[in-house]
């Protein structure tokens, strides 16, 4: 089970102090948010990606390559990369940079995006986003896979022998999870490919993440990629944590509040009550999240909204040492204890190294545009190797 946090990069105002902080310092803070994350233990960091203000994450993985270089465990992913606005062929070729720069310590989660206008700023018409994320993503799929592309599609410039780079780390593409919040084709899709599926799980009651989320897996194993219990889920989630639970409404009352998101609407305790949002002690925000196990039955990473609605540096480190040191670690024994052993593991790099080569030797890419094929040179596997090593995707 991995835990992590993770942003949606907003510039809120603090209602308490009534200091909005600057572009600069927000990007400074969710760097030292990040460090911080690795030193408590926790397990990942996503950010996610916006192009309007008030947001400040228009450049992921320049933000993620960065915090790679001041961490030293942390799997560094995304909530979400845009699969509709942005380019595959851009997506492919940065995202294979940031996995051999962090050493395979990442992963990346993609998404429609639900700014309309964002669409028309990169070219994009908001009313094609679903045939566009489906069509994006298979050919992000096919980069990843195959050393030399042929394509042809609705929304972008055919494609003719041509070979994105870097290709990924010891030729292992890197993990992708489709978030989603109400769309059951991206659950679809995420069942097709056998890739992970993630439930934003903030806003909605638990009953509606859970209709998407017994629908992946239904379609998981219809694909063959192996039982309900093998699917690859993660879920969001939000805490606010104090020593004692009166503290924690009294602290977090006047952001949610004045929170753009949700405030303004129903109590804080009745948010609480009819959402995944846990506020109160570390007990209680350790019994609120085991309930999702109780709902979901065994998923493979949990991550914690915790920077969002104007809450200061200073308060989100101290939120981070109450999560990272009372609440995830009596979790992680929880959880364990709970699992399945049919059950799928959390995702990572040296997993799925293993998973493809056995006791094999690693694939070194080299490409060489000498070749006439634009293929790589040196390869460890005969030719009678070469279409199981690499299919074909139909």
């Amino acid at each position: 089970m991995q835990f992590g946090i993770f942003s949606v990069s907003d510039i809120t105002r603090d209602p308490v102090s009534g200091v909005t902080p600057t572009e600069a310092e927000r990007i400074d803070a969710i760097v030292r948010i990040a460090r911080k994350a690795d030193e408590v233990g926790m397990d990942v960091f996503a950010i996610g990606e916006h192009h309007n203000p008030p947001f400040f994450s228009s450049s992921p993985t320049t933000l993620l390559a960065n915090i790679a270089a001041q961490t030293e465990r942390l799997i560094l992913t995304t909530a979400t990369t845009l699969i509709t606005t942005n380019d595959p062929v851009r997506i492919a070729e940065e995202y294979a940079m940031l996995q051999h720069l962090s050493q395979g310590r990442m992963d990346l989660m993609i998404g429609r995006g639900n700014t309309a206008p964002v669409y028309p700023w990169f070219g994009q018409d908001i009313r094609q986003g679903l045939p566009l994320a489906l069509e994006n993503y298979n050919l992000l799929h096919r980069l990843w896979r195959e050393d030399v592309v042929d394509w042809e599609g609705q929304f972008r410039t055919p494609l003719q022998g041509f070979t994105s780079v870097p290709r990924p780390l010891d030729d292992v593409p890197p993990f992708v999870w489709h978030g989603s919040i109400r769309t059951p084709e991206i659950a679809e899709q995420a069942a097709f490919y056998g890739n992970g599926f993630f439930a934003n799980h903030i806003f909605w009651p638990t009953s509606h993440s859970l209709r998407l989320i017994d629908f992946y897996r239904q379609r998981f194993e219809h694909y063959g990629h192996g039982t309900k219990k093998q699917a690859v889920v993660g879920l969001g989630g939000q805490a606010y944590i104090a020593k004692r639970s009166q503290d924690a409404y009294k602290e977090f009352r006047p952001y949610f509040d004045e929170a753009p998101v949700y405030g303004h609407g129903p109590s804080l305790e009745d948010f609480s009550t009819m959402t995944p949002l846990s506020v109160g002690s570390p007990q209680e925000v350790i019994d609120k999240t085991l309930t999702f196990h109780d709902s979901f039955g065994d998923y493979q990473r949990q991550l914690f909204l915790m920077d969002h609605a104007g809450l200061p540096l200073k308060t989100v480190l101290e939120q981070l040492d109450l999560l990272g040191e009372e609440v995830i670690p009596v979790l992680r024994k929880e959880l364990d204890a709970r699992r399945d052993p049919e059950s799928a593991p959390a995702p990572t790099h040296r997993g799925l190294t293993e998973a493809k080569y056995g006791d094999r030797p690693v694939r070194r890419p080299r490409p060489n545009a000498n070749r006439g094929d634009n293929v790589t040179g040196a390869s460890p596997y005969q030719d009678s190797d070469a279409e199981a090593t690499y299919p074909s995707l139909t």
